[in-house]
């Protein structure tokens, strides 16, 4: 307990490593939960302990498949069917988040109707990083604790002590991102700007900078495929960059993200555990964003600021 209402932390089934984490941070047992599967396919998660009264935590990041999203949607249900007296989702990697606008006809705003069935399950509040658009905050009527991979990235990036710093962004919609770690850091910035002839099947792409003689970062949110780090690390690097390095909170890597990241002239891709997933890259490094996590629940549960998370 750290708050007036006693504090419990479960985990849905894609994200139990990352929840055990941060279970051991805040010094605490991580809530005891299952799931009856049914032949088809059903599930049901149960509440294994009472949560009557209780401030519920629930950690699950809601990646695809999209039964990741619907196990978190009954947890939810079912604290609030048990007198939670708040639930919280601590969603590390929000999913769908791509679909933020209706960008061509006859779609749907994906982000905004997982908010909707998040509400509609009953979440009070909704802890996060690095969406893929800040807006998708607006999409809720709960409060939106959103935080951000800088809290890990830039102090790793200020030890490497890189000379002939540059910050570059993979596309025109990370130039924010871009833009303030280039200014914490005191760095030079490039931008890359890309069309696309359908998701994940880049036409074509420019860089928009010097990067000759450059130490360069690519900040991204996120890594799905590596065609878009892979094809700005390899122009980088044929227009006379000495090193580049890329940092992307959330390692989706789909299909042959992983080969195209060993094969590319990308040296190091840093990214966090957001979404959970088997390292078999030299070149890939993991930092963990439980420290952030739990620093940010512990914040909530005693009704202080999280703005001390927060590197920029």
């Amino acid at each position: 307990m750290f708050g007036t209402a006693p504090m419990k932390l479960f985990s849905c089934r894609s994200s139990q490593h990352l929840a055990q984490m941060i279970a051991d941070k805040l010094g605490i047992e991580l809530g005891k939960s299952s799931v009856t599967k049914f032949s088809d396919g059903e599930f049901q998660p149960c509440f294994d302990e009472s949560v009557r009264g209780c401030l519920v935590f629930i950690v699950q990041s809601t990646n695809p498949p999209a039964d990741n999203l619907f196990e978190l949607l009954l947890m939810i249900d079912a604290a609030k069917r048990a007198s939670a007296y708040k639930v919280i989702a601590v969603i590390p990697y929000y999913g769908f988040a791509r679909q933020d606008r209706k960008d061509r006809p006859r779609v749907s705003i994906g982000s905004k109707l997982s908010a909707d069935l998040l509400s509609t399950a009953g979440v009070d509040r909704v802890i996060t990083m690095d969406l893929h658009a800040d807006q998708i905050q607006g999409f809720f009527n709960v409060p939106v604790d959103h935080l951000f991979g800088s809290a890990i990235f830039a102090p790793y990036i200020e030890n490497l002590k890189l000379k002939n710093l540059t910050v570059s962004a993979p596309d025109m919609g990370g130039s924010k991102r871009a833009n303030a770690y280039s200014r914490h850091l005191q760095s030079e910035i490039v931008l890359c700007y890309k069309l696309r002839k359908k998701p994940n099947v880049i036409e074509e792409m420019s860089i928009i900078g010097d990067v000759e003689g450059r130490n360069v970062v690519i900040i991204d949110d996120m890594v799905d495929t590596a065609g878009t780090l892979s094809l700005a690390a390899d122009m980088m690097k044929e227009r006379g960059a000495t090193s580049i390095r890329a940092f992307a909170t959330h390692p989706i890597l789909s299909g042959n993200a992983v080969e195209r990241i060993n094969d590319s002239a990308i040296e190091e891709l840093v990214v966090s555990d957001s979404v959970p997933f088997i390292n078999t890259s030299k070149k890939i490094k993991v930092l963990s964003i439980a420290d952030i996590f739990a620093k940010t629940i512990y914040a909530v549960t005693t009704n202080q600021s999280i703005s001390t998370n927060f590197v920029f």
